[in-house]
């Protein structure tokens, strides 16, 4: 059990200067990867994709195996990153419209506030896809993801196995302008029910920053009257915070702390015994796939109930039917650590145990 406590200004400082080297990954990116001779000849697609941010480790695996596959099927690929600036995004999709890329792929800094920029770029015939996040406001013509009510369920689910007797927890989103922040979100409270877990303190983060990613943890400790026995977290980062407030009070492993993504250093707090469990999504298969039914619709080839047995459609909050694809998460555990995630290649044994004792 842990008692209400309020951070200090020397912590949120201390976790600030920690986070600041990551604020150079953020930088905008822009690469034009060809394809080499030998593979795939080049058919001359050109392939705009813009991320909401490089700053969480995951996008730059994402964006990794996306141009390595997209290369070898022959494609041409210009990558942006908005550094979690919707205008800068908005620009960026202009830009790939006027440059008439043969497709553009999206993950949303704000899944709300592009409607008319894919509206324009499909009214030009180029294909749209969102990735990772449904865009609302205007269909587009693919959405491919991980599927994220499923990981608010895994995670809530080991919140009830460790404890089940029930308890407090403490909910710290994703933003709200990410849909997926909100499947999650969704997921994992219709999982706890209206059992003995009771949620004393829910709130979302401003956005996927360093900075509002230490506040929004400060917050929900300073915001909290009952006592904690979990804590729940929009993602493996957010998960990083909450173990360093708990290590300064001797707690960090004491309280049940779930996230997300398989970071490297979520999986090495899981082996320490300080983070519970996080979710791996298949990040590989995922940014591969998606490159690949990006490069088919850019060719117009069919891919609905053809290419990854794409048959599915997902409704947006405007009621307009989107062709879907979603591959399943795993809650992954120190039980479960070698066969999931070292055994699929994610991260290497070494690195997981880094500062285990063998």
């Amino acid at each position: 059990m842990m008692k209400k406590r309020r951070f200090s200004a020397a912590l949120i400082l201390a976790a600030m200067l920690l986070l600041s080297a990551c604020a150079d990954a953020s930088q905008e990116t822009v690469q034009e990867v060809p394809a080499d001779a030998g593979e795939e000849k080049d058919d001359g697609i050109r392939i705009g994709i813009t991320f909401d941010t490089f700053v969480l480790e995951r996008w730059t695996r994402d964006r990794d195996v996306f141009m390595d596959t997209a290369r070898k099927m022959g494609a041409t690929v210009d990558v942006q990153t908005a550094n979690g600036d919707v205008e800068k995004q908005k620009e960026q999709v202009r830009k790939f419209t006027e440059e008439n890329m043969d497709a553009i792929v999206i993950v949303a800094t704000d899944c709300y506030s592009l409607k008319e920029e894919v509206e324009d770029a499909r009214n030009k015939g180029i294909q749209v896809i969102s990735y990772d996040r449904l865009i609302q406001g205007e269909q587009t013509d693919l959405y491919i993801t991980v599927d994220n009510e499923k990981v608010g369920t895994l995670m809530a689910q080991s919140i009830k196995e460790k404890l089940p007797e029930g308890g407090n927890v403490v909910m710290i989103c994703g933003p709200e302008a990410d849909s997926n922040s909100m499947d999650v979100a969704n997921g994992f409270e219709t999982e706890l029910g209206d059992g003995p877990w009771k949620i004393v303190y829910k709130s979302h983060v401003k956005s996927w920053t360093p900075e509002n990613g230490t506040q929004a943890v400060a917050d929900a400790f300073a915001g909290t009257e009952e006592e904690i026995d979990a804590v729940m977290c929009g993602n493996d980062g957010l998960a990083g915070y909450v173990i360093r407030s708990l290590s300064e009070r001797q707690l960090a492993g004491d309280v049940v702390v779930v996230g997300q993504d398989a970071d490297l250093e979520a999986c090495q707090r899981i082996v320490e015994g300080t983070q519970t469990m996080t979710v791996y999504k298949p990040i590989n298969d995922l940014a591969k796939e998606a490159a690949e039914c990006t490069v088919k619709l850019a060719r117009g080839e069919q891919i609905v109930g053809n290419v990854l047995d794409v048959s599915d459609v997902k409704e947006n909050e405007d009621g307009q039917e989107v062709p879907y694809y979603g591959l399943e998460p795993v809650a992954v555990t120190a039980e479960n650590m070698d066969s999931v995630i070292i055994g699929s290649g994610f991260h290497s044994r070494e690195e997981v145990y880094l500062n285990v004792e063998n």
